[in-house]
């Protein structure tokens, strides 16, 4: 595994950049999971990322450590998003992503989150452009 895939894999949080009906951006820091060829991203379809995912696929995404050199590093990203609303598909996929933050998905928040989450945005990512200093 390249040190781009690991990076992704092993960060947990990810600016995530989408386009609104009137063209204005909007951005959302978000929890995730990287299989290594896609990111997921478990939310609701009444977020402002889901409605706007819906509306247009294009997508833009960030992760990124470090403020001072040499311990500076991140991964930007362009790629089409698509919304994964199959209930069990997305209570699978929600559950991986949640395990990543929660000890236990027995846990009150994991509960809610999980209750909570309607969808997820698929990303199939396009283009990346790597940095570090």
């Amino acid at each position: 595994m390249n040190k781009r895939d690991e990076f992704l894999k092993s960060q947990k949080v990810l600016r995530l950049a989408t386009i609104g009906k009137n063209k204005t951006p909007h951005i959302a820091p978000v929890w995730y999971r990287y299989s290594g060829k896609k990111i997921y991203i478990g939310t609701n379809t009444q977020t402002q990322k889901a409605k706007n995912v819906k509306i247009n696929k294009h997508v833009s995404f960030c992760v990124d450590v470090g403020i001072n050199a040499p311990n500076i590093y991140g991964v930007m990203g362009q790629g089409k998003a698509n919304l994964i609303l199959d209930d069990i598909k997305v209570k699978n996929i929600a559950k991986k992503i949640l395990a990543r933050y929660f000890k236990t998905l027995e846990n009150k928040s994991a509960k809610e989150l999980l209750d909570e989450t309607d969808c997820i945005i698929e990303i199939i990512p396009e283009k990346f452009s790597v940095w570090n200093y």
